[in-house]
């Protein structure tokens, strides 16, 4: 019985390759490393008022540096009161592509509340959804919220 080796070449080149294009062990996992980078964003829902819920909408950046910490600025309208806020805050990453998000918000300096958000990375980490869990005034107050953003990554080479 004659090897036949240009035949064993060929199939082991066939299997190199097919195994070149087999998902890698951490495919479809996130960390706060895959997130960094700028993003713009739009939210949009409803505030609880003591007179009644009041419609929200606001257009916005946000950076989150790799380690935990977001910062940016939005233009927001509660009830036709228009405002530009600056905000801080930090963030988590579960390796399921979900997180938290803490951010105090600032109108000239001053706080104005501080806001808890639950966070899915999606799109391979270029898109975040968000729902707001909760809105504290500095007071301590609780407001009850209807809100959810959407942010996509402004410049591609962050991919």
């Amino acid at each position: 019985m004659r090897v036949d080796i240009r035949g064993s070449l060929v199939a082991m080149f066939l299997l190199i390759t097919l195994i070149s294009f087999a998902p890698r062990a951490n495919a479809g996992q996130c960390s706060l490393s895959g997130t960094a980078g700028k993003y713009g964003f739009t939210l949009s829902g409803t505030v609880v008022l003591p007179a009644g819920p009041v419609p929200i909408a606001a257009v916005g950046r946000v950076n989150l540096d790799g380690a935990g910490n977001a910062n940016g600025a939005e233009s927001r309208s509660v009830g036709g009161g228009f405002a530009d806020e600056t905000f801080t805050g930090s963030y988590t990453v579960n390796a399921d592509c979900t997180g938290t998000a803490t951010v105090q918000f600032f109108e000239s300096g001053q706080l104005v509340r501080t806001s808890i958000l639950s966070l899915v990375f999606d799109n391979n980490q270029r898109e975040i959804r968000m729902v707001q869990k909760s809105l504290q005034l500095p007071s301590g107050a609780f407001l009850p919220v209807v809100i959810v953003v959407e942010a996509r990554k402004m410049f591609s080479e962050e991919d």
